[in-house]
């Protein structure tokens, strides 16, 4: 049994974990290019949502027709359209085509695949480890979003026009969707354990978390979502934009106070790039009592209607 104890070496553990997981991103790279892995299984109305917005010419009523032959989404959507976040000038609407047509084409198609997206993670039917994984995803991107919504809302409250290119929604949206490779990966967990393979839980987790920003941007990329959403998921600035504050940014200074609030051990190797304003904003949020800070957190999960 010596090959055992071999393994939990401290100098060989590492280079065997490396090794694993270097195939197992390879594997999962070329998996998803080829269309051979199993993506998350959404409704095949978001699929055609995703196409028509790949195509230029598509207009408002191409997406709506699209939309009714689904009425739970449908519904989802009027109703994320009247809510606070979405609802920037507070007039209601009843009707699909109107909602699609304040919301516009892609914000419906980033809307509804993480309403479906959100959805899976608590109803997928795998087994009890990678479950329990896809529902803490579902809790901890819901509580990123909701957290950059509230330093998004914090930047707009100085009225500087050089933080007017943040939107609540999208800061939402990029939160919600930074983990969507994590069912890829943890779909493919499932599948190799059931062909007779073994995986320790442990390592399995610490792969799932090396490995998920590259399999969330084959995905948004598959899918079409731009960069924005992509730099979040990756945790990496690929655009020369010419704006101090990037939605990479908000979601930077949103983890850390996330990582402040759960006395997270690495804290203090997290450096975040800030201008006086953000360095404010993290002050302010990292100062709000525990109880404060979870009910804004709760509120503008609610508000946001997904």
């Amino acid at each position: 049994m010596t090959h055992l104890s071999f393994y939990w070496l401290p100098e060989n553990r590492a280079l065997i974990e490396k090794s694993i997981e270097s195939e197992f991103a390879s594997y999962l790279e070329s998996s998803i290019e080829s269309g051979k892995i199993t993506l998350p299984p959404i409704p095949e109305v978001v699929t055609k949502i995703q196409r028509l917005c790949a195509i230029d010419s598509t207009s408002v009523m191409d997406v709506a027709d699209c939309l009714v032959e689904d009425p739970g989404l449908t519904a989802a959507v009027i109703r994320i359209a009247n809510s606070v976040i979405f609802n920037r000038r507070n007039i209601e609407c009843t009707e699909v085509i109107t909602a699609v047509s304040r919301l516009g084409i892609n914000r419906v198609r980033d809307i509804v695949t993480a309403q479906a997206i959100e959805q899976l993670k608590n109803s997928v039917n795998l087994s009890k480890e990678c479950n329990t994984v896809l529902r803490r995803s579902a809790h901890t991107s819901k509580e990123l979003a909701a957290t950059m919504v509230m330093v998004t809302k914090e930047f707009r409250q100085t009225q500087s026009p050089e933080y007017a290119h943040l939107l609540s929604d999208k800061a939402l949206l990029t939160g919600l969707l930074s983990d969507i490779g994590l069912f890829c990966i943890v779909n493919e967990y499932h599948l190799y354990l059931e062909r007779g393979n073994y995986l320790d839980s442990e390592l399995a987790l610490r792969i799932f978390n090396n490995l998920c920003p590259a399999a969330s941007r084959l995905v948004l990329e598959k899918w079409g979502f731009d960069k924005d959403f992509i730099d979040v998921a990756l945790n990496e600035n690929s655009q020369q934009l010419d704006v101090d504050v990037s939605y990479l940014d908000v979601a930077r200074i949103a983890n850390h106070i996330l990582m402040f609030r759960r006395q997270d051990e690495n804290l203090e190797e997290h450096e975040v790039e800030i201008d006086v304003t953000g360095a404010d904003i993290l002050y302010n949020l990292t100062n709000l009592s525990d109880s404060e800070f979870h009910t804004k957190i709760q509120d503008l999960i609610r508000a946001s209607g997904i």
